[in-house]
């Protein structure tokens, strides 16, 4: 299974859920992530610490000749046209991360139009950075993006100061010591259990 996070915005989680749904699935089956972003984050991430999954850039990859289970790849913010076209054909599923608020939904927006002319591109939206409560910003977004009948993750990813810490230390949130950090696993497993139950459906659909 190969699962791609593309995003047209900056600073949306992309990285931060490649690292995270790399670690969730690789529970499930040997997991590889592919950085295929210029700025090499999820590289950079890994280098300061320890993950359980391997981390290569795009052209390791290539040399790769062993089966992996799973793969997660992390993309360059606002991907050409011709990129995300190739992205969306060579993948079992496209992951939308977005945060709510208008910036970023506008860049979402964009993104589906393009994707809509595509022949091939299973995706879904995932709410990332929800602000806790009592702040309703998280609730809204989804029932706006429910109307629309877009395809959504059940699970949002909220906002935590431990993602933070995951990346500094260089390893996955569960890892850190903060008083959050479970809560904040919680939300990947989600959402890696979400990405297996959909896969049937997606091959069913191509």
């Amino acid at each position: 299974m190969i699962v791609t996070v593309v995003s047209f915005k900056g600073g949306v989680g992309k990285t931060t859920t490649a690292i995270h749904l790399a670690a969730a699935l690789q529970g499930y089956g040997e997991t590889l992530l592919i950085d295929a972003d210029p700025n090499g984050s999820a590289l950079t991430w890994a280098s300061r610490g320890e993950l359980p999954f391997r981390v290569v850039d795009q052209w390791q990859a290539r040399a790769i000749s062993t089966p992996q289970g799973h793969v997660v790849i992390d993309t360059q913010a606002r991907p050409t046209t011709d990129d995300l076209a190739l992205l969306a054909a060579t993948c079992d599923l496209l992951v939308l991360p977005t945060t709510p608020d208008m910036l970023a939904l506008d860049a979402l927006a964009l993104m589906v139009q393009h994707l809509a002319g595509l022949p091939v591109a299973p995706y879904r939206i995932l709410l990332t950075m929800v602000p806790p409560y009592p702040s309703r910003a998280g609730a809204e977004v989804r029932a706006m993006l429910t109307t629309t009948g877009l395809p959504l993750f059940e699970v949002g990813i909220r906002r935590y100061a431990a993602f933070q810490k995951a990346a500094l230390a260089g390893t996955a949130v569960y890892d850190v010591k903060d008083p959050k950090a479970e809560a904040g696993w919680q939300d990947y497993t989600a959402l890696g259990n979400e990405v297996l139950a959909a896969m049937p459906e997606i091959e069913e659909s191509h």
